[in-house]
């Protein structure tokens, strides 16, 4: 399953937001350096979809806040 995130790195909570079925907002405390937020926000949709991290794989986005995002 393909999904688009909106990242908002810095953020004081960490939460996943659903918009629709394709559309998710997700809020992470790391900031923007060294993939750090990148790698929270694969955490944290790992935990929202109660998967491994490893099957969540950024594709495409990973300077941007824009994201898609790949859950297997």
């Amino acid at each position: 399953m393909k999904i688009n995130v909106k990242a908002k790195p810095s953020a004081r909570e960490e939460k996943v937001e659903k918009i629709d079925e394709q559309n998710y907002v997700v809020s992470v405390k790391e900031p923007p350096i060294k993939g750090k937020a990148n790698e929270a926000i694969r955490n944290a949709l790992a935990v929202y979809f109660r998967t491994g991290s490893a099957n969540v794989r950024i594709i495409s986005g990973h300077t941007s806040r824009n994201k898609i995002v790949e859950i297997k």
